[in-house]
């Protein structure tokens, strides 16, 4: 959705200051209280006017006649943008981000600090998805047997990060088998991403049918898409569930309930989040979320991709009610996405 835009600085400030005050207070924003914080000296006559004209404009709403002015969602998102063009971090926002990701010991560890963080900072929910398996840099394969037939594989990808999974394949295989398999796949494609992996080795089996070794055939046979399961939904690090229900936004228990079930089904947030890598903004912001549930008009999403394992793509992100505090939530975002895109091989220090 294209978003006005207010060309005249004076109508931007006395916007950002009724926006700030509504996120303080909750309450309709008045022209005197907003004459008595603005750093211009104007009149409340002046700001009535300019009130108006943000009305006629859709930035703001007036509940009643007697009442003050409230944002519209046209609002919270020129404002919201604005931030993500020229917000940095607190000096303390910035040292605490930086200061817990540090102290991770495993990567799985530092995503959970990371939606930790993020959803502490925003008072809502912070949110960090991996990415996909397929689409991961591999640092070594390994193959173990079990005594009914399955067989452990054990991926670990660039900068530590490992996942198992034990799979059944169609041929019963030995020992040693996997592990000259393991040999070959480590030898070949080490820093090479699963989707890739299985690309070339599907190509040169068919192009070389006779000359590929049965190494290549189990190679590929205990990667395929089929066996791993890899086309699932990717990990997903959730933290802050019960302060975004305890939203003044979210009092009613329809609401509530449509919400928290959102949350629990994460398909949609990783499909909320993923959606972000495809923009060309750095930081992704969307006011009002129909496709995630009952709650969604009055939750808004800042989100952004990190570029992990040399170039796959994951996403994080806050999900909050609309009267957020944009300022450290935007931030935020920006500040651990970048942290992640600059240090993607330290992941598991």
């Amino acid at each position: 959705m294209r978003t006005p835009v207010i060309h005249d600085k004076r109508s931007q400030g006395i916007l950002a200051d009724i926006i700030r005050l509504y996120i303080e207070t909750g309450e309709p924003v008045s022209s005197r209280s907003i004459s008595r914080r603005h750093g211009e000296p104007l009149s409340p006559a002046t700001i009535r006017n300019v009130m108006a004209d943000l009305e006629d404009e859709g930035f703001l709403f007036q509940p009643h006649t007697s009442a003050g002015r409230v944002p519209t969602a046209a609002a919270y998102r020129f404002y919201a943008q604005q931030i993500a063009r020229e917000g940095t971090p607190e000096p303390d926002d910035r040292e605490w981000i930086e200061r817990e990701l540090s102290a991770a010991q495993t990567p799985e560890e530092l995503m959970e600090r990371a939606s930790h963080v993020l959803s502490a900072l925003s008072k809502g929910l912070g949110i960090v998805v991996t990415p996909a398996l397929s689409q991961t840099v591999l640092e070594h394969v390994r193959f173990v047997l079990l005594p009914d037939g399955r067989v452990v594989v054990v991926l670990v990808a660039a900068g530590g990060v490992a996942r198992d999974k034990v799979v059944r394949v169609e041929r019963a295989f030995a020992q040693p088998e996997l592990d000259r398999t393991a040999e070959f796949l480590n030898s070949h494609y080490r820093g090479w991403t699963l989707d890739r992996i299985r690309g070339d080795l599907a190509a040169k089996i068919e192009r070389e049918r006779e000359r590929y070794d049965r190494l290549a055939v189990n190679a590929l046979a205990l990667c395929a898409p089929e066996v791993l399961g890899d086309r699932e939904v990717p990990q997903v690090y959730v933290e802050g569930a019960a302060q975004i229900a305890t939203a003044p936004e979210f009092s009613g228990q329809q609401e509530l309930r449509a919400l928290l079930g959102a949350i629990e089904e994460k398909k949609k947030l990783v499909a909320l989040l993923t959606s972000c890598i495809e923009t060309p903004e750095p930081v992704h912001i969307q006011i009002g979320i129909s496709e995630i549930s009952n709650a969604g008009p009055h939750l808004a999403l800042i989100s952004a991709p990190f570029a992990q394992n040399e170039g796959a793509q994951g996403s994080l992100g806050v999900l909050g009610p609309m009267r957020m505090h944009y300022e450290r939530a935007i931030t935020a975002v920006a500040h651990v996405a970048r942290l992640f895109g600059q240090r993607p091989d330290r992941s598991g220090t």
